[in-house]
């Protein structure tokens, strides 16, 4: 059967939430929602990574209020071992900057609370979704905070000295927020050879995941012009 334009262009979104009527609301808000498919459900970490493995979601809308440190240890065996990009996490907490600078630094890209509307949680997943870190409400401000840190410290300025002219302004645009295919696009670069220099510079500058590689970018003072 052939796949038509608008199905390739349809995200597939796993939800991870544990109170099954919070789960629900979330996700009746989905299946309303325009371009959005639902491909997964669980309400428990230990059934997060096969879920995923099955699903090949290109988000995973995940609870960060899971018990004890569940959820950032969820999130980095994504990143880790599934490769996935695509998480976007939610919480009840508030706007936590503790929480925010963990979940970013294991892998998350975007942040939305549980208590926003329809409408603010699906455009969030839809702009982690094309390649966007995004905060939702008042999270916003500590999110630009974090990643718009001022100045370089020497600790900082080190690796960047052994990263060549591409591969600065390769970490520059990480740090904008553009994902390879943005990336190639932008500098007339083949996607793998994108690939390739991204490898290179997390290898570097020590990072082992695009998140870890934008809060570092941005704390150096690069990509302070890009979209959140």
């Amino acid at each position: 059967m052939t796949t038509s334009a608008s199905d390739q262009n349809r995200l597939r979104v796993a939800l991870v939430e544990r109170h099954p009527l919070l789960r629900a609301g979330i996700r009746a808000a989905l299946d309303s929602a325009g371009g959005i498919d639902l491909v997964a459900e669980a309400g428990e970490a230990g059934h997060v990574v096969p879920m995923v493995l099955g699903a090949a979601p290109d988000v995973v809308l995940l609870d960060l209020d899971l018990p004890g440190s569940a959820s950032l240890e969820v999130c980095r065996t994504l990143v880790r071992d599934a490769g996935v990009t695509g998480i976007l996490g939610m919480t009840g907490r508030g706007d936590d900057a503790g929480l925010l600078r963990s979940a970013l630094m294991a892998g998350v890209r975007g942040y939305v609370s549980k208590s926003a509307g329809a409408h603010e949680m699906v455009g969030a997943v839809h702009m982690v979704g094309n390649g966007f870190i995004v905060a939702g409400g008042g999270a916003a401000r500590l999110v630009t905070g974090l990643l718009r840190a001022p100045g370089r410290s020497a600790e900082l300025d080190a690796p960047l000295t052994v990263l060549t002219r591409r591969e600065r302004e390769i970490l520059d645009l990480v740090a904008r927020g553009y994902d390879n295919r943005r990336i190639a696009r932008a500098l007339t670069l083949a996607e793998k050879t994108v690939r390739n220099h991204v490898s290179a510079v997390f290898a570097k500058i020590g990072v082992n995941c695009r998140a870890q590689a934008v809060v570092y970018g941005r704390e150096a003072g690069m990509g302070l012009t890009g979209r959140l």
